[in-house]
């Protein structure tokens, strides 16, 4: 049986990791897992069931945020002597790769994030397999694997998400009322710096001129204007999936939430500067409309949902693109459980990806494409 560090640094990093998790343990296996304090993280951690080591929450300036990696280094140097494992896994977190280096372990990081440049410098020499979605833009040369498909469906897929209408009475409003969701970021990230999404004037605007028609539900990471505050969602944060799959239009500035509306089939528009080869393939497909600028975007808005048979058609390119994938839980958990003779495998081609991992819920259910 092996020992497994999983470092967690962002909430949807507990929904890619959670059911690998539950596998690991079912078969024996010892999980550690450090967390950092970003906004629902350790909630997400606790509703699961999953105990966890709390890292901290991490500073908005530049130099807070070094000294705060400086802690995790520290932090994670001292867990290693406690309790050193077979393997580390982490979402681009330089303090494991740097101390599993120190430590002789093998780090598999996972990285969708292009224009995280400086990030990338600070794990890669020292991560011995990076795995990307098959849409990553960056060659990152002999130790660098693309998946088929992208994050979100390591949790999304008909396998391991069931909508629940329950969802309706949990927001206070009948489930023939259309209704769209908005998500606000608090753009504090190192790489979010000189990046932009909408204005709040044009976000009043915007709930202002959406409001007329349909009920109005809003997720923030950082402050809302005080006009916007009465629209903010209040649900259980594990709950949010359900929200965003029964939405009748999804807008934000968020890439995460984006990206969960392509595995579910729910119309979304993408607004941020910021951009990423996932990002551009799935607008590609025709699963989201990616945008750079706030102008517009009500008109595209009411285009969408004045289009009756909008989601159900995005729905119908969804299941087409499933019926070419494969299990990434399963994949995941071969991996890890296999390593290191997995990685020589993955990294020759020496295996059938979609026969080896077949996902038996690529043909979705009627019920998830209505």
């Amino acid at each position: 049986m092996k020992s497994i560090h999983i470092d967690i640094i962002h909430p949807a990093n507990v929904h890619y990791f959670k059911h690998s998790i539950a596998k690991w343990k079912a078969s024996g296996h010892q999980l550690i897992i450090t967390c950092r304090n970003k906004e629902i993280t350790y909630e997400l951690l606790e509703l699961e069931g999953l105990k966890y080591i709390p890292m901290g929450k991490n500073a908005r300036s530049a130099l807070g945020k070094f000294f705060f990696l400086l802690k995790c280094e520290w932090s994670i140097f001292l867990l290693y002597i406690k309790k050193k494992p077979d393997l580390s896994l982490s979402f681009a977190a330089s303090y494991v790769a740097h101390m599993s280096f120190l430590f002789g372990i093998p780090h598999i990081s996972f990285d969708d994030t292009e224009h995280a440049g400086l990030n990338r410098k600070l794990y890669f020499p020292f991560t011995d397999l990076v795995l990307n979605p098959e849409s990553y833009l960056l060659d990152l040369g002999k130790k660098q694997f693309k998946f088929k498909g992208h994050m979100e469906l390591f949790y999304l897929s008909q396998k391991y998400f069931k909508p629940d209408p329950k969802i309706y009475s949990e927001l206070g409003i009948d489930k023939h009322i259309p209704f769209v969701f908005l998500r606000f970021v608090s753009w504090g990230a190192f790489h979010d710096k000189g990046q932009m999404g909408f204005s709040d004037d044009y976000k009043i605007r915007l709930v202002e001129e959406l409001a007329t028609k349909y009920k109005i539900i809003i997720s923030s990471e950082g402050e809302l204007p005080e006009e916007l505050r009465p629209f903010l969602i209040r649900i259980k944060p594990n709950r949010v999936h359900h929200v965003l799959y029964y939405a009748s239009l999804f807008i934000g500035e968020g890439a995460t939430m984006a990206s969960e509306c392509a595995a579910l089939g729910t119309p979304a528009i993408y607004v941020n500067s910021l951009d990423a080869g996932t990002l551009q393939q799935q607008a590609k497909n025709g699963l989201i409309h990616n945008l750079r600028y706030q102008k517009g975007v009500i008109e595209l808005a009411y285009n969408i949902l004045e289009n009756k048979g909008y989601k159900k058609d995005l729905r119908a390119k969804v299941k087409s693109l499933s019926n070419e994938r494969y299990n990434l839980t399963d994949f995941l958990v071969w991996l890890v459980e296999e390593y290191p003779k997995s990685k020589k495998i993955l990294l020759e081609r020496r295996i059938d990806m979609k026969e080896s991992f077949r996902d038996e819920s690529s043909i979705l259910e009627d019920n998830f494409l209505k």
